[in-house]
């Protein structure tokens, strides 16, 4: 099945009001900045889609990527790690106003809760949040002699994510870091659309290279000089 679009305004055209959205990147490594800007750009067009509730591990930076869907009002609430960056201002404004929501949720505890929802596992336990703000109203168990909190996995209805390579079946590698939260995410959302910086032709892949399956990705952009966050910010400041 090949899964190349041919545009990023194809690839997102149905992501809907209301929808959960997971974004791949650790800061600026491994963030999919054109599919991100693709999906503001039609916001401030058309008015949709509003009201997301977006999983990422930051909450935006200047007013680039994250902070941009930010500023132009589509998110109802963050689900991250660091709402705070070097310029948090977008996040912190509205979140000061109560225009926008916020579930704090510890790194590790993240990654695993997304990896959980892929795997189909509804929840596990975790020390992580034991004792804290975080665990409150959540179940608490005791194994060995230590408390644990429950978590619940985590999933999504969209994953946005940018990759290094791609096939046209949807099989992927990733840049160094730039893979962090990605394959998981791709794995625990309904649909994947990918940037990819390369897209070559199915078995232009060395299997064991591939990161992560065709199976979990359903539509692929080919972004051959894909911009990154940090350039973009210093630019922005300049």
């Amino acid at each position: 099945m090949d899964k190349i679009y041919p545009g990023m305004a194809d690839a997102i055209s149905d992501i809907e009001d209301g929808m959960t959205v997971m974004i791949g990147g650790f800061g600026g490594s491994g963030a999919p900045i054109e599919l991100i800007h693709a999906l503001v750009d039609r916001y401030k067009t058309t008015g949709t889609p509003g009201g997301l509730t977006v999983v990422n591990n930051n909450a935006g930076n200047g007013g680039i990527g994250i902070a941009a869907m930010i500023n132009a009002g589509m998110v109802a609430k963050m689900i991250c790690s660091f709402p705070r960056s070097s310029d948090p201002r977008a996040f912190t404004d509205r979140y000061l106003a109560g225009e926008i929501g916020l579930e704090l949720v510890p790194q590790g505890t993240l990654a695993e809760r997304i990896r959980a929802g892929g795997a189909g596992i509804p929840a596990f336990y975790t020390p992580a949040t034991f004792g804290t703000q975080l665990a409150e109203g959540k179940p608490v168990a005791e194994f060995d002699g230590k408390s644990y909190v429950q978590e619940r996995w985590l999933k999504a209805d969209v994953a946005l994510i940018k990759a290094e390579l791609a096939d046209r079946k949807g099989n992927l590698t990733y840049r160094k870091a730039a893979r962090n939260f990605s394959p998981l995410m791709a794995a625990a959302a309904k649909v994947t659309i990918v940037q990819a910086r390369q897209v070559v032709a199915t078995g232009g892949i060395d299997p064991e290279h591939i990161i992560t399956p065709g199976i979990f990705v359903n539509r692929v952009v080919e972004v051959t000089d894909p911009q990154q966050e940090e350039a973009l910010l210093r630019a922005e400041a300049s």
